[in-house]
């Protein structure tokens, strides 16, 4: 996940120029020139009254029910979006040609995230999952309905036709179909896969998929009817228990690298060795922070007390997150007290 800025004109800005515009005198008239009605002030005002209008029916159709630690709301002309979000973030007001993303993409980077895949033959649901939280997606052609025989449509009959095969042979085109559309957000977004089903679509989709690799756990059962909210509940404890054992397998990892030399720890040393491309595993625990400026040479850090000043890097940990990420490395996030030998932090060399 890209921890830059979108170019997404935000809620915000729409509702401060609202305000700004309200003052207007409004033109009366029939005689009233073309050139005043397509003034400046005019076309704004009219941008303005449409991102509203946006933004209200958003609002409208939110669900409170349900809704988590926060929430994120994104509005332009052509898009209107709103994002629960599992944590709390820092009220924030942009007015600004792009929303401030940074922070929120980088607090969802030290926590768990995860695709779930309800397989059925009415409507196989993808949904992105985060912490105990999912959200279902409803593009790139999901939900996916089993058009087939035996599921939308009948049968064929008549002596030498087996019946049972030929349905067969159709649930594998269908699971390899949802497969396929699977495949266009894994390449965006990689990570952890739960499936959900009944035995026979399990079974069919493990045989048809490219991505068995990623999955880190199996709900079996009839979810066709089963709201988000509840899957969630299911789920997490699945996820929660594949995190527990991949903290403590990159944690023995961790042992056999220090044997061979080839680790780093400390934010300082850290830094540096990612910045030469040589992380493979980055292990942080998830509320270290740190404040820092760099050296004159521009290849370490100085820890410094306000992260607020001008030539401060706010949180150089978020930096080596994304630094590590974006050379094909991993990070692998435990809990507070867990590195405290290591200073907080530590990485796996490639060499």
């Amino acid at each position: 996940m890209s921890t830059k800025d979108e170019k997404i004109p935000g809620l915000v800005q729409s509702q401060a120029v609202s305000r700004s515009a309200e003052g207007c005198s409004p033109l009366l008239g029939s005689g009233v020139s073309p050139d005043i009605l397509n003034s400046p002030r005019r076309r704004r005002r009219r941008e303005v009254d449409s991102l509203t209008t946006r933004l209200h029916d958003l609002v409208e159709h939110l669900d409170y029910q349900y809704m988590t630690e926060g929430l994120a709301i994104y509005v332009n002309k052509d898009f209107a979006r709103a994002f629960s979000l599992p944590f709390k973030p820092a009220e924030q007001v942009v007015v600004d040609e792009t929303f401030a993303t940074r922070n929120l993409v980088l607090t969802l980077n030290r926590t768990q995230r995860y695709w779930l895949l309800a397989l059925s033959e009415n409507a196989t649901r993808l949904f992105e999952g985060v912490r105990d939280s999912i959200v279902e997606i409803t593009e790139g052609g999901f939900p996916m309905t089993n058009e087939g025989p035996g599921a939308a449509t009948r049968l064929p009959g008549g002596q030498g036709i087996n019946r049972s095969a030929y349905r067969d042979e159709k649930d594998r085109e269908f699971y390899a179909s949802v497969d396929a559309a699977f495949k266009e957000f894994m390449i965006d977004d990689e990570l952890p896969l739960v499936v959900a089903g009944v035995d026979r679509n399990l079974a069919f989709f493990q045989e048809v998929s490219s991505h068995t690799f990623a999955i880190i756990g199996t709900l079996r059962g009839n979810y066709d009817k089963t709201s988000a909210h509840e899957l969630a509940d299911l789920v997490w404890p699945l996820v929660k228990a594949h995190r527990a054992i991949q903290v403590e397998e990159v944690l023995s990892e961790l042992d056999a690298a220090i044997s061979a030399q080839r680790y780093a720890t400390s934010i300082t040393e850290v830094w540096h060795t990612s910045q030469e491309g040589r992380g493979s595993t980055l292990i942080v625990e998830t509320g270290f922070h740190y404040p820092a400026r760099l050296d004159e040479t521009g290849q370490f850090l100085i820890p410094a007390e306000d992260a607020t000043a001008p030539d401060v890097i706010d949180d150089a940990v978020d930096d080596v997150i994304e630094t590590v990420m974006s050379k094909g490395g991993k990070v692998v996030f435990v809990d507070d007290g867990v590195l405290e030998q290591y200073q907080h932090i530590a990485m796996i060399l490639r060499y």
